[in-house]
């Protein structure tokens, strides 16, 4: 074993996420670059969870995307992951708890743990209606790559390539809603958890610089692919093969002048057991959503007198329901998602300037006080709080 007295050689690799700021839509802008850097230090921060937490033999929750570790958390969402291996089977269990959706992914690899995605990739995805989980009851799942012989219960595939697990705890009521309580235990005969050696200890520490890179160079490219389709305040509709197969997505990328406003109008499907929308900044992170209302979904939205749902992205608060506030940032990303919908309305994002907002909107469209949005954004921070979200 050669070790390096300066962990700085073991992080070389952080660099390469840096130098894809080639890949964003303002290279040489000096408050893009401090954004990348940041957003790097966010990556790294979870890579530790990534490459330390758990094993596959020895598996444990981990936590994912949140207001912390970002890269487009959907604000509804918790998530935790875990490694698996598909040779190995492993319970899954706890409390449904009462969130709207709880949902398990399982695939090949863990984004951002290699440099090329595999494909197939190896998705898995069963929901709590797939499973059967009533809301509030305790259950167990086994997911292994084939049915246990003579096992009669709740059983979801893996793919036999499987690498890890994901988890999202999908709320529409944040303040109300009980998110799940789950374990996972590998079902294999397995050695202690062993104690790491010198040289294991490095080489995750340098794949942990790569980290930040390689989720960078898959992100830039989903958001910069949606520009480079439809230009800007376009909506796209997008299914990814494999990963959630009951959502459909509707991404957009924003732009407007500080004095402006664009208006997200939309049909809703008859039946919509969710949906949401949030705001993105230009490199793929979820804008601020504890102390910004900068998402919104079918709980807390509005819906015009026409049945059509109407919001409004503006540095200023307008004044009308389903503000979505771009944190500052006049550029950036949307993600809308219509799950499990019968039908998937594409909305439209008309710019308009804001001293002639209310020309463009319906005439009944109440006002929304200051008082009032502050009372929102008290409720906001309060229920995003009170979930645990790492």
């Amino acid at each position: 074993m050669t070790t390096d007295n300066n962990i700085l050689g073991y992080l070389q690799d952080l660099q390469r996420a840096v130098d894809n700021l080639d890949n964003t839509w303002r290279p040489e802008d000096p408050a893009y670059r401090a954004d990348v850097y940041r957003q790097t230090m966010t990556s790294l921060s979870y890579a530790y969870f990534a490459y330390f937490h758990a094993d596959a033999e020895h598996p444990d929750w981990a936590p994912l995307w949140n207001p912390v570790y970002t890269l487009q958390p959907n604000p509804d969402d918790i998530y935790l992951q875990s490694p698996i291996r598909g040779d190995l089977s492993y319970r899954v269990s706890g409390n449904r708890g009462t969130c709207k959706i709880l949902s398990f992914t399982t695939q090949k690899v863990l984004s951002g743990t290699v440099d090329q995605m595999p494909q197939p990739s190896g998705h898995n995805e069963v929901d709590c209606s797939d499973l059967g989980l009533a809301l509030g009851e305790d259950f167990e799942v086994i997911f292994s790559a084939a049915r246990p012989a003579g096992y009669t219960g709740k059983w979801a595939p893996i793919d036999p390539e499987a690498g890890g697990m994901m988890v999202r705890f999908r709320s529409y009521d944040w303040l109300n809603e009980v998110d799940p309580t789950l374990s996972i235990e590998c079902l294999d005969p397995v050695p202690p958890k062993p104690r790491l050696s010198p040289d294991e200890i490095l080489e995750r520490i340098r794949e942990m610089a790569k980290f930040p890179a390689r989720k960078t160079k898959l992100y830039y490219a989903m958001q910069n692919g949606v520009k480079e389709r439809v230009g800007f305040n376009v909506f796209e509709p997008i299914r990814y093969p494999g990963a959630l197969v009951k959502q459909t997505y509707w991404p957009a990328c924003f732009q407007f002048e500080p004095d402006e406003a664009l208006i997200i109008e939309t049909e809703l499907p008859a039946r919509r057991p969710y949906w949401n929308i949030q705001l993105n900044d230009p490199y793929f992170n979820a804008l601020e959503y504890v102390y910004r209302l900068s998402s919104t979904n079918g709980h807390f939205a509005k819906v015009s007198s026409d049945g059509k749902f109407r919001a409004v992205i503006s540095l200023e608060d307008p004044g009308v329901p389903n503000w979505l506030d771009p944190a500052g940032y006049t550029e950036g990303g949307i993600y809308g998602r219509w799950y499990d919908c019968d039908s998937e309305p594409l909305p439209t994002l008309t710019r308009v300037k804001l001293a002639q907002l209310r020309e463009h909107l319906p005439a009944d469209t109440p006002v929304v006080t200051a008082e009032e949005r502050a009372e929102e954004l008290r409720l906001r921070v309060r229920a995003c709080q009170r979930r645990r979200r790492w």
